[in-house]
Order: C-alpha cells, then structure tokens, then sequence
C-alpha cells in the first residue's frame, strides 16, 4: 500500500469540490468494508482518501414528496432497523440482511454496496425491481438517473471521476408495491449469489399489474427480465403464471459457469427463485389487502 493523503469532508459540498479537484486520483471513503480490501490489492493507488462516512445528511431515510429517499451512507443495518422500510418494503430488508456479516452490514453502506457494481451485489435487484433512481452530485450540480443505468459492467459504474452517490429514491408511484427478494448460495450465511431474483408487482382485480424482475449474478449488471414481465402483465395470478415466468426469465438470464456453478444450474435457479419471489410478494399484497378490510 503507497501512502496517500486524507481529507474528512465537512458537508456534501466541502466533499464534491475535493473530487472535483483531484477527480480519478481520489477515492471516497465511506463505510470501509470494500475500499481498504481494494487499497491493498490495487495497482493504480489514490493520493487522496476523501472520507464521507460523516455526512449525516446522507444517512437520511425519509419519505418526501417524491418517494421513499434512503441515504447512500445509510448501511445495511440501518435499512433492516428502519420501520419505514420494514413496512412499505421488506424486501429491502432481506436484500440488506442477507449482505455478509454482522460486522459488515454495521459498517457498509447502501451506496458503496450499488458502487462495487459485482453482478452479485444483493442490494441491486430489489431497488430496480422498484423503480429505483439515484441521486448523483459533482461540481456540475445534481442529476437522477434510473439506478439500472449506474450499472455497466463488472466493478464498473457510469459514474464519472468527481461525481458523488448521494442517496436512492423508490418513487412515490411505487410506495408499499408489494416485492420480495430471493438468493441462492453455496452456505446460507456470508456467501456471494449464485443467483438473486426480486420481483413486484400490484394486484388488479386479481391480476399483474406493472411486474418487475430483476436478476442478479447471471450477467454482467444487475438486468430486468422483460419477457417475463410482459407474459406477467395483465394475467390472472396463479401459481402456474409464476412458473411460466420463471421459466421465461431463465431464458434472458447470461449466466456464465464457473467454479462455483455452471450456467444451466444457474438458469434454473432463475426459474425457481422468480416464482418463489412472485409468490411471496402475491402473499404480502393479500396480508396487505386483509389488514386493510380489517
């Protein structure tokens, strides 16, 4: 490990001016958990550490006007203690607890999660199964984009040097749309995804309406399963549905094998997680719809 400088950020815009000063020489230090195993591996090192991991306004998660805005320093502990979540999204929940260790999810956040961009990354199906959006701050100003677009490529975003995750919106649209998550590992605890899956949708008259289903660790970003979704789209629920689904997003899955798993095993865990999340997200919108008649 070379020697570099450090600098703590004072406040959102204290830490933006220094990226947008030193740019692809600076590397942000948040939550820590990926950053120091990479600053000892890294062949090209940074000359400045900028350590946002004080920033409270960005640990924030609040409801506004526009959605459900959860900050990017807010970590994988806080999602799954958080009642606002709990309540409108328990999928957020089992994405957060299923990320590593207690250790890990105590110190690692949400933004650096989504920014390590492995295509296994636990946190990435579930937002995009909602709609989420990201929040992005540089010395140019703030702009949104849809978070499936911060993905491009294995450990590769599309954030350019100077540019700072500041927090993930779900849409006021998508508030309490029924969702869950599923994953598959070698072990059940601190294993990477050989698949993950989430999926939404909402219950019109007894049938889908808007579904999503999102795949992870079968291509190189976090992707959406279209095909299945438009098959989805408008049918009546039922079991059998959910299994067609499955079996249609096992056909846009782009797994690859490896020594953990071959491509075939992959595509169908693909087509049992899918109906496995459908039907437990079809489960939450009937104990909704019940709690609600009560």
């Amino acid at each position: 490990m070379k020697a570099f400088g450090y600098v703590s950020a004072k406040d959102v815009a204290h830490a933006v001016a220094l990226l947008g000063e030193h740019g692809a020489k600076a590397k942000i230090l948040a939550g820590g958990t990926d950053l120091l195993v990479e600053l000892k591996h890294a062949v090209h090192n940074p000359e400045i550490i900028v350590d946002v991991s004080r920033l409270a306004e960005l640990k924030d998660i609040v409801i506004a006007d526009d959605g459900l805005h959860i900050g990017a320093l807010a970590t994988h502990a806080d999602i799954m203690n958080a009642p606002i979540i709990s309540g409108m999204f328990p999928a957020l929940v089992e994405a957060a607890h299923s990320i590593g260790a207690v250790q890990t999810r105590n110190l690692g956040t949400l933004g650096g999660n989504l920014i390590t961009c492995v295509p296994s990354v636990d946190s990435g199906p579930a937002l995009i199964a909602l709609d989420a959006v990201v929040t992005v701050a540089s010395a140019e100003g703030e702009r949104r984009m849809p978070l499936a677009e911060l993905f491009v490529g294995p450990r590769k975003t599309s954030l350019k040097p100077g540019d700072l995750l500041i927090d993930i919106i779900i849409p006021k649209d998508n508030l309490d749309k029924p969702a869950a998550f599923e994953k598959f590992g070698l072990r059940k605890g601190q294993a990477l995804a050989l698949v993950n899956v989430a999926a939404s949708f909402w219950v019109d008259n007894d049938k889908f309406a808007a579904p999503r289903i999102a795949l992870g660790a079968v291509a190189p970003t976090v992707i959406r399963a279209p095909k299945a979704e438009a098959y989805l789209d408008g049918r009546k629920i039922s079991a059998e549905a959910m299994a067609e689904a499955g079996r249609i997003a096992a056909t846009e899955a782009k797994p690859i094998s490896d020594f953990r798993a071959g491509a075939e095993y992959r595509r169908d865990l693909v087509a049992v997680l899918v109906k496995r999340a459908l039907a437990k997200a079809h489960a939450r919108a009937a104990a909704k719809q019940k709690e609600l008649v009560a």
